[in-house]
Order: structure tokens, then sequence, then C-alpha cells
């Protein structure tokens, strides 16, 4: 019976079958005994723990862990630890997002909140402290009226930069006095949109990241093309064009901005942009306005059209996924796209290129929806012909209809009586009038 490995049978026909094991080293424990430690180990925090996460989806290792000494490492305290419960909610909302993805979201709100995922391009960091952008306030439809503040939003909004955004309509309320302005976390003021760009890739949200080296040689050069070829004449319709200028530009401008600012600060603008153009185009190139309008819509019209086939049906310009060439190019359309201007050649020709209109829709209601709802984007239109036959047959429209309205409110002048026409009698010479008199004294 002592020795290792060997069973004893009971005699007895009526004793059932069993079996003795090796006797133990450790003290034989009683039944009672027994039986409370049992009740302890089913009421241990480990189990109760594990029972309470698992109508959550909850997953924890029931067998002991050995720690690097060979020992059993168990827990003692009925508390969660944070792992647990960081475990615990994570598996909570992956549940919960399986849940939306099978029933299915109306609005990309409601999924982004089900996933708590992130658009295209974004990246999820956390920062210490926050950084603050001052930028111009939206109007047309569009999250901002200006095109330096278009692109660094759009940018921003690409990465998910932690921003906190403040939209305004007095550069003055801005740290540096212009707009837009980038206020890093050490205090630093950042002025210029490529320089703003460049600090938000130092501090890890780079669009551009994913990118080889023939995009980055891409994106370079067709950033300078758009600067070269399409912002000259961007600034020519909104602040040189005289009708563009009265009706949209500076009315927008005198209407957002405050008492006494509306008055001067719009012509100080305009001018300002005037240097600016000059410093694109050059000194010669601005003798002549027609010319210098005409030259200017050339180029920015050959820029759309190869903009346009580079596209293609593509999403973005490199893939899936925006890049900084992406902000750059959606804030130079967009603002072209969704002004309402009078005199606008170059408006219809990009509208009439349809895969550029839906590139800065998708992008528009992708990424700033609130806005995007505000004002509906205009229909893509395809111009009938080129604008130098149509010109003739305007002039003609706009002169005929001219002479037609004085005509119309002369006639009602003359017809209601407050306009008479009298004949004056022949005014006489006074040598004439002396011999007149002479006369009538010799007949008398």
């Amino acid at each position: 019976r002592c020795s290792r490995g060997h069973v004893q049978f009971g005699k007895s026909p009526q004793r059932p079958l069993s079996r003795t094991r090796c006797p133990s080293s450790k003290p034989c424990l009683s039944p009672a005994v027994r039986g409370y430690a049992r009740q302890r180990h089913r009421e241990s925090p480990k189990r109760a723990w594990t029972a309470a996460l698992l109508p959550y989806g909850g997953r924890l290792r029931t067998s002991p862990r050995r720690s690097s000494e060979g020992q059993c490492s168990t827990s003692s305290s009925a508390a969660a630890s944070p792992a647990a419960r960081s475990h615990a909610s994570l598996d909570l909302k992956l549940r919960v997002a399986t849940q939306a993805e099978t029933r299915g979201c109306s609005s990309w709100r409601e999924k982004a909140d089900a996933y708590e995922r992130v658009l295209p391009g974004q990246r999820m960091c956390k920062m210490a402290a926050p950084m603050e952008l001052f930028c111009w306030s939206g109007g047309w439809g569009l999250p901002s009226v200006d095109l330096d503040s278009l692109a660094v939003l759009t940018y921003t909004r690409f990465t998910c930069a932690p921003l906190k955004v403040h939209k305004i309509s007095n550069p003055w309320q801005s740290p540096s006095g212009t707009l837009p302005a980038l206020r890093t976390s050490s205090g630093k003021v950042i002025t210029e949109p490529h320089k703003i760009i460049t600090h938000l890739r130092k501090e890890k949200y780079n669009a551009d990241y994913d990118l080889s080296a023939r995009q980055g040689a891409d994106t370079l050069a067709f950033i300078s093309l758009l600067e070269e070829k399409l912002l000259p004449m961007l600034i020519h319709t909104f602040w040189i064009d005289a009708k563009n200028y009265v009706e949209v530009t500076r009315k927008w401008y005198a209407e957002a901005m405050p008492f006494p600012l509306n008055f001067f600060l719009p012509g100080r603008m305009q001018r300002r942009h005037m240097e600016r153009l000059q410093l694109l185009c050059g000194e010669h190139r601005l003798e002549s306005e027609e010319e210098l309008e005409k030259e200017l819509y050339q180029e920015a019209r050959e820029c759309l059209t190869l903009l346009s086939h580079r596209l293609g049906s593509r999403k973005f310009f490199f893939g899936d996924a925006p890049a900084s060439l992406d902000a750059f190019v959606f804030s130079h359309l967009v603002l072209l796209l969704q002004a309402k201007l009078p005199s606008g050649k170059l408006q219809a020709h990009l509208r009439g290129l349809q895969n550029l209109c839906v590139y800065c829709t998708h992008i528009l209601n992708l990424y700033f929806p609130r806005d995007a709802t505000d004002v509906p984007p205009p229909p893509c239109q395809t111009p009938a012909g080129p604008e130098t036959e149509e010109e003739p047959y305007r002039r003609r429209t706009q002169i005929l209809s001219v002479l037609a309205g004085l005509a119309a409110m002369v006639g009602y002048a003359l017809l209601s009586g407050i306009v008479s026409i009298q004949r004056a009698s022949p005014a006489r010479a006074p040598c004439t009038q002396a011999l007149d008199l002479a006369e009538e004294d010799e007949e008398d």
C-alpha cells in the first residue's frame, strides 16, 4: 500500500472498486475543511471579476501566471486593476461598433461616433498643450473666405491636429495682427501658411508621411504651378476686378468687420493684394489691364485643365488618403467655385470640369459638413462656347437695354407732366427795338 503506483481492490463484492493514491507529505484534511476551501476558491476575487466581465465580452486568463522565479502570482484584492478596466472598455467599444455596423448608420457623424474612427489621412495623437489657430471666419458655404486660412484649416483637418480654432473677422485680435496665425504650445506665433504647415509636420502631424520620393516631388511641382498660374488670376478676380470687388469681396468684408474697421481695412487689403499681384506678374505686365486679364485667364485655364487630367477619377491626388497637395488645390478651387461672382469667366470654365467639382464637393462634405450644409454647392455647368465669341453680343444687349430704359423714363416724364416743352419767342436786338419805337411815334 505504501509503495508508489500500487492499486488495491476491495474483497467484498458489494463494495465498488476503489483506487488508493500514494500518500503525500501534506497532512490530510477533513471533509469540512475541504468544503470550506472549495467554497473560498469559488468566491475568489479573480473568479468574481472574470464572471463580471464575461457579459461585456471581457476575457481574462483564469490559469495562474508564473513569475520569473517560478512561483504562481495571484490577485488578492477584490478591486479591478486599471489594465482590466481598459481591456473591458476596449471590448465593449468593439462590440458596440460591430452592432452599429450590422444595423447600418445613415450619416457619417453616426458612423464616426459608433466606430470612434478617424477620417482618411488622420492620426489620433495627443499633445500636452493644444495649439491655437487664428483665421478668417467663413462665408459662402465655406469654413473661411480667405485663401491662406482655408489652406491651413484644410491641412489641419487632414492630419487631425489638436487645435483650438478662432474664426474671427478682426485681424487686430490676432496675436500677430494678421490672419492666419498659429500660436504654438510654447507661445511662439507663426503667420505664413507654409511655415505653419512646416511646424505641424515637426509636431508629427504630417499628411505626406506615406508618400514616395516621386510623389513628394510632384507635390512641390504642382504647388509651384498653383502659385504661378492660378493664384494671380484669383487675386485679379476677387480684388482687382471692379464689379467682383464691389459686389462680392468688399461687401462681405465690410459686413463682417466691426465698426469703424469696415471703412478702411478692405481698401488696405486691396492695395496689399495689388502689391502681391505686382510681385507675381512683374511691373512690365501691368501696363494694360485688359491684356493682363486675358493673359492671366489663359494661364489659369491651362492650369485647371492640367489639374483635371492629373486627378482623373480618383478621390484624392495620391490615392485614397489626402495629402498637402489636396489642401492647397482644394483651397484654390472651392473659393472660386462657391462664390457668386457677377463677372466670372474662370468660374464658368471650372464648372465645366466635372471631376474637379466633384472633388471639391467631396472634401467639403467630408471634412467640413457644417459649412457645406449652409449653402449647397453650385451645379456643374458646361460652357456653351468660348467667352471671346459671346463678348460682342453681351455688350450689344447691355447697350440696347440701357437705351430702352432711358426712352421709357423720358416717355413717362412727358406723359405725366413732370417735364414740359415750351417754345420761347426769339429775342430782338436793342437796335431793332429802338427803330420800332421811333416808327410808333411818327404814326402817332
